[in-house]
């Protein structure tokens, strides 16, 4: 499975992905550049071009950094750490999330997700 990375207000982070089918589809339609919307004070959203596939299962805790799948289309991005009874998808996981809250801020942002090359 590839690495992303992921660009916001010109910082970047590496994710490393699980090795799942969700994750697998989410590569196949890289690039991508995705307006996110504000939810919660907490994470960021935004519609996928496709559906992936759904393995969803509720984590308990969410940790900042988490990508996730929200129903079949709908990827969120977390920057801050909370317990959740939501259930959803993992995707992967940003490697080093440190100034991911400050470069998203408050509102909605862009976001690029792009292959990693090594």
């Amino acid at each position: 499975m590839p690495a992303l990375t992921l660009t916001a207000n010109g910082q970047s982070w590496s994710v490393t992905l699980t090795n799942s089918s969700a994750a697998q589809a989410l590569v196949e339609q890289l690039p991508l550049t995705l307006d996110m919307a504000e939810l919660n004070g907490n994470e960021k959203y935004a519609s996928l071009p496709a559906a992936l596939p759904v393995q969803a299962s509720c984590p308990g805790q969410i940790q900042a950094g988490d990508v996730m799948l929200y129903g079949k289309d709908c990827l969120v991005l977390f920057y801050e750490s909370f317990s959740t009874s939501y259930s959803y998808t993992p995707l992967g996981r940003l490697d080093d999330p440190q100034g991911l809250a400050q470069a998203l801020g408050t509102g909605s942002v862009t976001v690029t997700l792009t292959a990693s090359t090594s």
